[in-house]
């Protein structure tokens, strides 16, 4: 039996585009700013500025075809790699990585970066960075044991999801067992970064609901340390602006490495 009356992202029809209208836009009628654009910016640039997470490949599993976190990537990977599981999420953010006419702006996450950094050259070329280094767009099947074949991809010197674990799993063992499929990306000792919605049980995509899996600190970070990672650094922040769009009850980032 399903555990909620809601949808599921990767089962049912899931329109992108208004996900980034609703949960990423400029427009001042967007869901929170501050937890789904700032938050994770300024955790990212934080964490990565340190300098012990960098590389050749990145490899971001994340819904709907956001991009506004993989802005501070760019400064410490080579390649970055995006796994999708929907076709149309892949030419949304295709459309994006080639300029085409109608694609979705991104500037105001990039107003954010250059805020943060406090640095007004970022406007110039951080998105043409981000396009860069994003060569790969691809499909994945999450249901296979190997989410990629038969295509080979490099193993990963970081992992970054954002929010796709509590869109796609039912149950605590759903979880556990996506996770291990995102962490068999990783190379020996790669790390792994996860941000997610504390206490979720639902998010709206205009008149439609969607599920959210419910959990706690606790238990991502025991999840995490049962599959053989170090936790890092871990932030809470409690959600301020409650609305009936979605119940999270607190955003979460974690940065973790894997013991070789």
């Amino acid at each position: 039996m399903d555990p909620s009356p809601y949808k599921l992202y990767h089962e049912d029809d899931f329109d992108s585009r208004q996900y980034l209208q609703s949960y990423f836009s400029d427009n001042p009628d967007r869901i929170s700013e501050e937890d789904s654009l700032i938050f994770p910016i300024e955790n990212l640039l934080k964490t990565f500025s340190e300098g012990r997470i960098k590389g050749d490949v990145l490899i971001d599993l994340s819904p709907g075809s956001m991009v506004h976190h993989l802005f501070a990537a760019c400064e410490f990977f080579k390649h970055i790699i995006v796994l999708k599981m929907r076709d149309s999420c892949i030419m949304e953010l295709k459309r994006w990585v080639d300029e085409r006419t109608g694609a979705f702006d991104w500037s105001h996450a990039t107003q954010f970066h250059a805020n943060i950094e406090e640095n007004r050259d970022l406007l110039q070329d951080k998105e043409g960075k981000v396009r860069s280094a994003l060569q790969h767009v691809l499909k994945c099947d999450l249901e296979k044991e190997d989410i990629m074949d038969p295509i080979v991809l490099p193993p990963a010197d970081c992992v970054l999801s954002f929010v796709l674990l509590d869109a796609i799993s039912k149950d605590q063992d759903d979880y556990m067992r996506y996770l291990r499929k995102f962490s068999s990306l990783l190379k020996p000792g790669g790390h792994m970064i996860l941000i997610g919605g504390l206490g979720m049980t639902y998010y709206t995509i205009g008149e439609h609901k969607f599920h959210g899996f419910t959990y706690d600190e606790d238990f991502a970070r025991k999840t995490l340390v049962g599959e053989g990672f170090i936790i890092d650094r871990c932030v809470i922040k409690k959600r301020m602006d409650v609305n009936e769009h979605t119940d999270y009850k607190a955003m979460m980032f974690i940065a973790a490495h894997r013991e070789t």
